[in-house]
C-alpha cells in the first residue's frame, strides 16, 4: 500500500453552532488524544481565511511516515446563527411548519419506513414541545377546571407563561430541543434549495475550485451528518460548474453518520436527488459511508444512493464501526447516555486504537480509500 505524503481535505461539518475556528479547534483537541493513541505528532496549525475558505494545516509524523494534511472547513454556521437568533415564538412557529413540510412531503413516512429510530429522533422535539405546551394551557386554565373566579387567570395565565419560558424551556436544553427545531428547518431548505442555501451552495463550490489548484497525494471530501447532503450540494454543483474538476485527482469521499436522506426522501428534493446520481456515476470519486450501530441519528444500513431512486449506479460500501472499540469503557457508557454526543463521536478522538479514526484518516499516511475495508476492532498498520 502506497503511503500519503500530501493530502487535501473538504471536510463539510454536520448541525452544530460551531463557526470554523470552533472546528478547528476541536481538531486540535481530536489530534492531541490521536496523538497519544497512535504514538505519533499531529501538529495542527492555526486557522487562516483566504479565497478558498478556512483551512489549517496538519503536519504529522512518526520515526517511519511524515504526512502534511491542509483541510478546509466549510461550515454552515451563518444559516445556523440566523436561525437561533431568532425570538423564541418565531423559532418554535417555524420549526412547526418545518415539520409540517417533512410530513407533507412524505419524509416522516420514510424515515419511518426505512430507520425507525430515525423517525422517531423527527417526531420527538415537536412531540417533547407539544406536550409542554398542552401543560401550559392545562395551567392556564385552571380557573376554569377548578370551577373558580376568572379572575384568577390573572394568576394562571402568568403562571403558564413562566411555566414554558422560564421552566421548560432551560430544560429542553439538555435535549438540544431549539437546536433541532433549527436542524430540521435547515433539512427542508437544504431540499428545496432556498434562496440563501443556494448562494452558500455556490459560495462553497468556488472555494473549493481555488483548494483544488493545491497539489496534493488525495482529495479527501469528508462529510459529518447533515453535511452530507451539504457535501452533495455543493460537489454536485462544482461539476456543474467544471464537469473535469476532479479529473486525473485521486478524490475519495466519506460519509460518516451520513444524513443526506434526511433531505433526499423529501419530494422537493429534486436537485438533491440528482447530484447523489452524479457524484455516483462519476469514474474520479470513490464513495463510501462510515455507519454505527449505536447512533440513531442517522439511516442505518440504508443505501443511499438506491434511495434517491438510482439503483443501476455504483453504490458506496457501508462500513459499519463501533464506538465502543475507540472509546475507554467509562466513556462509552457515559456518552451512550447522550445521543448527539455519539453522532459527533465520528469527528472526535479516541482512548484507544481502533479501526477507524477521524484524525488518522484526514492526517495520517493511509490512503482514505483503505478505510473501506476496516475492521472496528482491528487498529491498522501503519
Amino acid at each position: 500500500m502506497n503511503k500519503i505524503d500530501t493530502r487535501l481535505v473538504l471536510h463539510f461539518p454536520g448541525f452544530e453552532p460551531l463557526d470554523a475556528q470552533a472546528h478547528q479547534q476541536r481538531y486540535a483537541r481530536s489530534a492531541i488524544q490521536a496523538s497519544k493513541v497512535w504514538g505519533a505528532d499531529f501538529a495542527v496549525k492555526p486557522l487562516v481565511q483566504g479565497d478558498a475558505g478556512a483551512c489549517f494545516d496538519v503536519e504529522a509524523r512518526s520515526e517511519a511516515w511524515q504526512v502534511r494534511s491542509m483541510i478546509h472547513v466549510f461550515d454552515h454556521n451563518e444559516l445556523i446563527a440566523e436561525m437561533r437568533s431568532e425570538p423564541l415564538w418565531r423559532q418554535l412557529l417555524a420549526g412547526y411548519c418545518a415539520a409540517v413540510h417533512v410530513v407533507m412531503q412524505g419524509g416522516a413516512f420514510a424515515y419511518l419506513r426505512h430507520a425507525w429510530r430515525f423517525g422517531l429522533f423527527f417526531l420527538f422535539p415537536f412531540l417533547f414541545v407539544g406536550l409542554a405546551m398542552v401543560a401550559s394551557m392545562a395551567i392556564a386554565a385552571l380557573p376554569i377546571l377548578l370551577i373558580v373566579s376568572y379572575w384568577f387567570f390573572g394568576l394562571s395565565v402568568p403562571a403558564a407563561f413562566g411555566f414554558f419560558v422560564f421552566l421548560f424551556v432551560p430544560y429542553s436544553n439538555r435535549f438540544h430541543t431549539l437546536h433541532l427545531f433549527a436542524d430540521w428547518r435547515l433539512a427542508v431548505a437544504v431540499a428545496r434549495e432556498d434562496e440563501r442555501v443556494r448562494i452558500w451552495i455556490d459560495r462553497r463550490a468556488d472555494e473549493i475550485l481555488q483548494a483544488l489548484k493545491r497539489d496534493a497525494d488525495e482529495v479527501l471530501v469528508t462529510a459529518h451528518s447533515m453535511g452530507a447532503s451539504l457535501a452533495i450540494s455543493v460537489i454536485g454543483r462544482l461539476l456543474e460548474k467544471e464537469p473535469e474538476a476532479f479529473a486525473g485527482r485521486n478524490v475519495v469521499f466519506v460519509t460518516l453518520g451520513g444524513a443526506a436522506l434526511q433531505c433526499a426522501l423529501l419530494s422537493g428534493a429534486t436537485n438533491l436527488r440528482r447530484r447523489v446520481g452524479t457524484l455516483a456515476r462519476n469514474p474520479d470519486i470513490f464513495w463510501f459511508d462510515i455507519q454505527c450501530l449505536t447512533d440513531p441519528i442517522h439511516l442505518y444500513r440504508c443505501h443511499t444512493v438506491a434511495l434517491c431512486g438510482h439503483e443501476d449506479a455504483p453504490q458506496p460500501k457501508l462500513v459499519f464501526i463501533r464506538f465502543k472499540h475507540a472509546l475507554s469503557l467509562e466513556r462509552y457508557r457515559k456518552n451512550r447516555r447522550d445521543l448527539l454526543r455519539m453522532h459527533r463521536q465520528y469527528i472526535l478522538g479516541p482512548d484507544r486504537p481502533s479501526g477507524f479514526d477521524f484524525t488518522l484518516m484526514t492526517a495520517g499516511p493511509l490512503p482514505a480509500a483503505s478505510f473501506v475495508d476496516l475492521k472496528s476492532d482491528q487498529p491498522p498498520i501503519l
